[in-house]
């Protein structure tokens, strides 16, 4: 199993969601209002409050998928968030060697 993160701007979201529900077998997703900069960003000047405001608003998405599904669900995130503008994300994957639906007796 794989997790896939992802980082992308907010008016994104609506039609990658739409675009991953259409894949077969999509396993679901997380969907978290996040809030950071990349290295683009300068060192904001100001104070502390200019230092506290500094940030761009973003959506973290996160994915459980079987390893067959990762390349096609990374390929689909890309595609759908890419503006080609400076800050339009990032997606990375990572192994996942355990996961345990909450729900599910174990045993």
């Amino acid at each position: 199993m794989k997790e896939i993160r992802a980082i992308i701007r907010p008016s994104k979201l609506p039609k990658l969601r739409d675009a991953l529900r259409s894949m077969t077998g999509f396993p679901g997703m997380t969907v978290s209002r996040v809030e950071g900069f990349g290295r683009s960003h300068g060192t904001s000047a100001g104070g502390i409050r200019a230092a506290l405001n500094d940030f761009t608003e973003k959506v973290r998405i996160e994915i459980i998928a079987p390893d067959e599904m990762a390349e096609p669900i990374v390929d689909c995130i890309v595609g759908h968030a890419r503006t080609g503008q400076s800050g339009d994300g990032l997606v990375w994957v990572t192994e996942v060697t355990r996961a345990v639906f909450v729900n599910k007796t174990v045993g």
